[in-house]
């Protein structure tokens, strides 16, 4: 039996800069932009922070850089400092004083950790019973990604209800699934796409803390497997079945075609095609996964099974397999 299981897991930190301009020149504090990497860093990773200006020339003045209010770095055309990121939970403020000619502009970043997990899940996949795995999704599953921000103020953990989740898809803003409280998002993947990514930024109302993530989720092609059938245990689900299955007297194979959507594999839509040795076989409609065999007797020889299933409302969603069979 395959076992697939799934959690992402993106971790972020919310970066706020504050602008406070010591003294007025021909060069304002706006002339100096401010640039952190990564973007999203987890706690306790390394950041990176950039001055960058067009107007001022940063490399013959000198930087000073102070870590909640205590100097670390000191440098002629130090436009960049590093610093370790902080807890959850905890803050810490980093400065950067640039002694411009004409007065010193002060920079300043806050930097705030959260972690925010990304669970994700097809909708509408078929998967057998007892299957201890995660549905995949095939072309044109639904599928869910649920946000779980864990951003704490003071210690204490903010609701993800009352936080506004701003989401992406293929890093274009989906507006009508972004709001206050949705912390969930649901698409419909495309057959021209092999997969997505989805982005989000929960923040609380204030706009003080926020949290981003994204996950990539790719398509994949349905399975079909083949499972003997026990008169009185009925499918035997721990143990497929594989090329030189013997078939012995009468025998039901039932097929599981994994992934597929939807995943009411009995619904009209779909077309099953059984067929031995190139010959079509046809199948009681009501259990159009199972498929009667009778080895007859005092002959012994090979057989290939084959069995196509195909959308007829979405030619898209297929599967197919074979299977052969000694008697």
């Amino acid at each position: 039996m395959m076992r697939l299981k799934s959690l992402l897991l993106a971790v972020s930190l919310a970066v706020t800069v504050a602008i406070m301009p010591r003294a007025s020149g021909a060069v304002s504090s706006t002339d100096i932009l401010v640039s952190v990497a990564p973007e999203n860093p987890s706690p306790q990773e390394t950041v990176i922070i950039t001055l960058k200006s067009y107007l001022a020339n940063l490399d013959s003045v000198s930087i000073s850089w102070t870590v909640n209010g205590k100097t670390s770095a000191v440098g002629v055309g130090k436009k960049t400092f590093s610093v370790t990121a902080p807890d959850a939970g905890a803050e810490i403020r980093v400065s950067a004083t640039i002694a411009l000619p004409d007065g010193s502009i002060e920079k300043e970043v806050v930097l705030r950790p959260a972690v925010m997990a990304l669970l994700w899940q097809a909708n509408n996949a078929y998967v057998p019973p007892f299957y201890k795995g995660k549905a995949l999704p095939s072309i044109g599953n639904e599928i869910k990604i649920v946000a779980m921000p864990e951003i704490k103020s003071s210690f204490r953990t903010i609701n993800p209800k009352s936080m506004v989740y701003a989401w992406k898809k293929d890093y274009a803003n989906d507006s009508g699934a972004s709001g206050y409280g949705k912390n969930f998002y649901t698409y419909a993947n495309d057959y021209l796409e092999n997969s997505n990514t989805i982005s989000v930024t929960a923040s609380t109302t204030d706009q003080k803390y926020s949290s981003a993530g994204s996950l990539t989720v790719g398509t994949f092609e349905p399975q079909i497997l083949f499972y003997r059938v026990d008169p009185e245990a009925g499918i035997l689900w721990e143990s497929a079945l594989q090329n030189g299955h013997q078939i012995i007297g009468e025998e039901i194979i039932a097929a599981a075609p994994y992934f597929i959507s939807p995943k009411e594999v009995r619904t009209p839509s779909f077309s099953w095609s059984w067929s031995i040795n190139g010959t079509y076989i046809t199948v009681p409609k009501f259990n159009p996964n199972f498929l009667p065999l009778q080895a007859q007797a005092g002959i012994s020889g090979t057989s290939t099974i084959k069995l196509e299933i195909t959308n007829k409302y979405n030619l898209l969603t297929s599967a197919k397999n074979t299977l052969r069979v000694e008697f």
